[in-house]
């Protein structure tokens, strides 16, 4: 769908009757006013708490009630829920994921989960207590890199890019690894768990939703993705859902220069915000 075409439905949906909206809700919840007295209602959209739940909290205070729209943000811990908990209809959204990953999902459970678009990049990056650049790393040094295909993948992508290693053009897993000249030994660890494994590894990829929570800053890293990765998150949901004048307000919203110059204001680049004019 087009911008114009999402924007058009915005406003008709503004200007529509609270009776007439109340039928696209998936939720009993009562429906906020809008500045002209008419309302979207309540989307319940599905993420970790950094960066997606900050950046939703924002929007929630900072526009969406001028649409009538009341986000009820609905936290998850890990990477494993939230697309089931879509798929299921206990969210509406959700905004924790990329466009390979939600196809993963797809392809291994029958769903037919959507994305609306591309919103923002949560910058992934190597840590280590070791050493100040992947060039030091040592003959047989050990790196943690998380356990899923996509974001193992990403990992092993950014360390060929870098002439670390080489890889097949789709890798997914440690079998995707063409060459190792460092005979680097790979440890696959739960995407929640690898900040705690930087201390004890040569040097670990971490995604920025366990890094900052774990203290772990742009300072610290050793390398940074950078804003022509492959890795944007988008605003997934049902695809019966995909014209729901909710889920389009939500995404104008997360897509705007405000909320861009919030994500760079916050997270000083490692969230690289996606700006739709």
């Amino acid at each position: 769908m087009s911008r114009s075409t999402r924007s058009a439905l915005i406003t008709a949906a503004v200007a529509a009757t609270a009776l007439l909206l109340g039928g696209c809700a998936s939720t009993d919840d009562a429906p906020a006013e809008g500045g002209d007295g008419e309302s979207l209602g309540t989307i319940k959209v599905g993420a970790l708490q950094t960066p997606a739940g900050d950046i939703l909290q924002h929007v929630a205070e900072n526009g969406a009630g001028e649409l009538g729209l009341t986000i009820e943000f609905v936290p998850f811990t890990d990477y494993n829920t939230p697309n089931t908990a879509l798929a299921d209809g206990s969210i509406d959204a959700n905004l924790f994921q990329n466009t390979t990953f939600l196809e993963n999902f797809n392809a291994n459970t029958g769903s037919d989960l959507i994305s609306v678009g591309e919103a923002y990049l949560p910058s992934a990056a190597f840590y280590s207590d070791k050493v100040t650049s992947l060039d030091e790393l040592d003959e047989g040094a050990t790196v943690a890199i998380p356990n899923d295909p996509t974001n193992e993948g990403r990992a092993l992508k950014l360390l060929a890019a870098e002439g670390v290693i080489e890889v097949e053009d789709d890798v997914t897993d440690l079998t995707g690894i063409t060459a190792n000249p460092k005979d680097l030994e790979f440890q696959e660890i739960e995407n929640a768990t690898l900040p705690q494994a930087v201390a004890d590894v040569d040097a670990a990829f971490v995604t920025i939703a366990f890094a900052l929570p774990a203290g772990l800053t742009s300072d610290d890293a050793i390398l940074i993705e950078g804003e022509d990765s492959d890795y944007y998150n988008v605003l997934a949901t049902r695809a019966e859902l995909e014209d729901d004048p909710r889920i389009v307000a939500l995404y104008e919203l997360l897509t705007s220069q405000e909320v861009a110059d919030y994500e760079n204001t916050t997270w000083g680049g490692l969230v690289v915000p996606v700006v739709n004019d």
